[in-house]
C-alpha cells in the first residue's frame, strides 16, 4: 500500500518517475510550478512514448496567488485539406483511426509551451527552456528502460499501427517488439527537444524546424501543410468553474469534456449521499456521470461551432434540475457513443502557491502511429473524433477543433488548500476525477488512498470496445451485487488495471504542507523535498 508522501517545499507528480524526478529537480534548483511541469512535459514523450508526444495537443491550468487559473488552450485544428471530400473521394465514411489520414490535425502543444513561458516570465520565472528540457535529451540520447505498459500496447496494438510510417523503425528493437527493462533510444527526438530549447517552441510553427516538419508530414501522407503549422496559435481561455465541498473547482473549457468533470461533482454532491465506497455513493456518481456525458455529447465540440454556452449548465438552477432526474435505485439505461483515449496529466505546486494542471494527449495509444522522419515526433490521431456526417460541433471542416477528453482539473479550497488533481484514459477522465475528488473532500480519505480505491469506469477507453459499467474487483461484492440488482451491466476487471487510466494529485495545505498522490497502475511518482 502506497502511503501519501509529504513535504515543505514543493512537490510535482507524473506518470513515470522519470519525468517526476526532473520536475523536482526544477523545484529544487529554486524554479517554479510552471518549470517543473514543463520539466515533466518534455520528459515524458520520451520516457512514456506510448502515451504521449510533442506532436500532440495540451491543455493547462496555472494559479497564481491563489487566484483563480489562467487556461491555456494548446490544442491544433484540422488542416486545411482535411475536408469531408477528401475522406469520402477515397471511399471512407470514417475517419481511420491510425495511419497517415488519422494525421489530419496540427500539433499544438509546443504552442501551448510558447505561452507558458510567456507567463512564466511574467510572474519572474527566469529557466530557459534550454534548461527544462536536458533531462529530456538525455534519456533520448542515452537511453531509457521500456515499461511494462509500453511493452503491453506496442504488442496489443501493433497489428494496427505496423503500416504507419516510421512506427516500427522507432519503436521496434532490432525489429523485434521491446520488452520490458531494454534500453531504448530515441536520439531524433532528443535532437528535436534540443533545438527546440534553443529556438523556442514556435521554431515547430514558423522557422526552420516548422518546413522540416512539413515536408516530413508530406512524406508520410498527411494533410498537414506548412500554411496549417503556421496559423498555430495558442490562446489564453477563461476556465470553467462551480462551487463543491468547500471548494472552487475549476476545469477546462470547450473543446475538451472538462465541463463533464464539473457537472459530475456538482450533481453528485445535491445527492447528498452519507457513506462513501456505499452502494448509494457508486451508484449515485455513476448515475450523475451519465447525465453529465448527456449535456456533453450534445452540446461539446469546437468552441467556434457550439450553440449551448457550457457554463449555462453549470448554474445551481440547471444543476438542481439534472440531479432532480437521477434515479437513486434505478439505472439510467445505457450505453451511449463513447470516446477512447491515451494522455498524460501532470502537476506541481511550489513553495509559493503557484499551482500547475497539465495534460497532453496524442489521443490513442502511439497516436496516428506515424513518426516524422527527420525529427522523431510521433503526430497524434486526434483528428479522427470528427464526423463526416451533419454539421454539429464534432463535425469535420477544415481549421476546426476537434473534440477532447482532456482536461487538467483544479480546486482552491476556502481554508487555504490548493489541489491540482488529474487522469489519463479517455471516457474514465472525468471518472477518475470524481473519484479522487469525492473521495478526499467530501469523505476524509487520504490523498494517496482516493488514488489508490478501487474505481470504475462507464464506456470505455484505451481501445476497449465494450461500454459496460467496469468495475476493479475490490469493491465490496454486496456493492457489486446490488448495483446489477440496480440495473447496472457490470463487466469484472482485475483489482488494478491500467483501464481505469492513471490518476494522480497535489495538495498544498493552508500552513505550507505538501501532500501528493501517484497512482499504482503507472509507472510514476509523487515526489517532494
Amino acid at each position: 500500500m502506497l502511503n501519501t508522501p509529504r513535504s515543505r517545499r514543493g512537490m510535482v507528480t507524473s506518470p513515470h518517475h522519470l519525468a517526476s524526478e526532473a520536475g523536482l529537480r526544477i523545484l529544487r534548483e529554486g524554479g517554479n510550478a510552471i518549470e517543473a511541469t514543463l520539466a515533466m512535459a518534455a520528459s515524458l514523450p520520451v520516457v512514456y512514448p506510448h502515451m504521449n508526444s510533442i506532436g500532440g495537443d495540451g491543455f493547462w491550468l496555472i494559479s497564481t496567488g491563489g487566484k483563480p487559473p489562467i487556461a491555456v488552450d494548446g490544442c491544433g485544428a484540422a488542416a486545411q485539406a482535411a475536408t469531408v471530400e477528401f475522406y469520402k473521394a477515397k471511399g471512407l465514411s470514417a475517419i481511420p483511426s491510425r495511419g497517415r489520414l488519422a494525421a489530419n490535425t496540427v500539433a499544438g502543444t509546443l504552442s501551448g509551451w510558447a505561452e507558458v513561458l510567456a507567463i512564466n516570465i511574467e510572474h519572474g520565472g527566469k529557466r530557459p527552456l534550454s534548461r527544462l528540457v536536458e533531462d529530456a535529451v538525455w534519456s533520448a540520447e542515452n537511453g531509457f528502460a521500456v515499461t511494462a505498459t509500453q511493452q503491453e500496447l506496442t504488442e496489443t496494438k501493433f497489428a494496427e499501427l505496423k503500416d504507419s510510417p516510421g512506427f516500427v523503425a522507432t519503436f521496434l528493437l532490432d525489429g523485434k517488439l521491446p520488452r520490458e527493462g531494454q534500453l531504448m533510444k530515441l536520439p531524433a527526438l532528443g535532437s528535436t527537444l534540443r533545438r527546440l530549447g534553443k529556438s523556442g517552441p514556435m521554431d515547430f510553427y514558423h522557422g526552420d524546424m516548422a518546413k522540416e516538419i512539413a515536408a516530413d508530414l508530406a512524406r508520410c501522407g498527411s494533410p498537414v501543410t506548412l500554411d496549417d503549422l503556421t496559423a498555430q496559435k495558442a490562446q489564453r481561455r477563461e476556465a470553467l468553474s462551480v462551487r463543491a465541498s468547500g471548494a472552487t473547482l475549476y476545469n477546462f473549457p470547450a473543446p475538451t469534456q472538462g465541463l463533464a468533470s464539473l457537472m459530475i461533482l456538482a450533481l453528485f454532491e445535491r445527492l447528498g449521499v452519507k457513506e462513501c465506497e456505499s452502494f448509494d455513493y457508486l451508484h449515485s456518481i455513476v448515475e450523475a456521470t451519465k447525465q453529465a456525458f448527456l449535456v456533453r455529447d450534445r452540446i461539446i465540440g469546437d468552441p467556434e461551432h457550439m450553440i449551448e454556452k457550457a457554463e449555462d449548465y453549470l448554474q445551481s438552477a440547471k444543476l438542481d434540475e439534472l440531479a432532480a432526474r437521477i434515479d437513486r435505485k434505478r439505472a439510467l439505461p445505457w450505453p451511449y457513443p463513447t470516446n477512447p483515449g491515451d494522455t498524460v496529466w501532470l502537476g506541481a505546486i511550489d513553495k509559493d502557491g503557484t499551482a500547475v494542471s497539465f495534460i497532453q494527449s496524442i489521443y490513442f495509444e502511439f497516436g496516428s502511429g506515424c513518426v516524422l522522419e527527420n525529427s522523431g515526433i510521433l503526430w497524434q490521431n486526434r483528428g479522427s473524433s470528427f464526423v463526416l456526417d451533419g454539421d454539429g460541433p464534432r463535425a469535420l471542416r477544415p481549421g476546426k477543433k476537434p473534440f477532447h477528453t482532456l482536461n487538467p482539473a483544479m480546486a482552491l479550497f476556502d481554508d487555504g488548500r490548493r489541489m491540482v488533481y488529474g487522469n489519463m484514459g479517455g471516457e474514465g477522465q472525468p471518472q477518475s476525477q470524481s473519484a479522487v475528488f469525492s473521495r478526499y473532500a467530501m469523505y476524509g480519505q487520504g490523498l494517496q488512498a482516493a488514488v489508490t480505491a478501487p474505481r470504475w469506469l462507464l464506456g470505455k477507453t484505451w481501445g476497449d470496445a465494450t461500454v459496460t459499467l467496469k468495475l476493479e474487483s475490490r469493491f465490496d461484492p454486496k456493492v457489486v451485487q446490488a448495483m446489477r440488482d440496480a440495473g447496472h451491466e457490470i463487466e469484472m476487471l482485475p483489482d488494478f488495471t491500467s483501464t481505469m487510466g492513471h490518476a494522480g494529485a497535489v495538495v498544498r495545505h493552508a500552513d505550507g504542507m505538501f501532500e501528493g498522490a501517484t497512482d499504482p497502475r503507472s509507472d510514476g511518482a509523487a515526489m517532494g523535498f
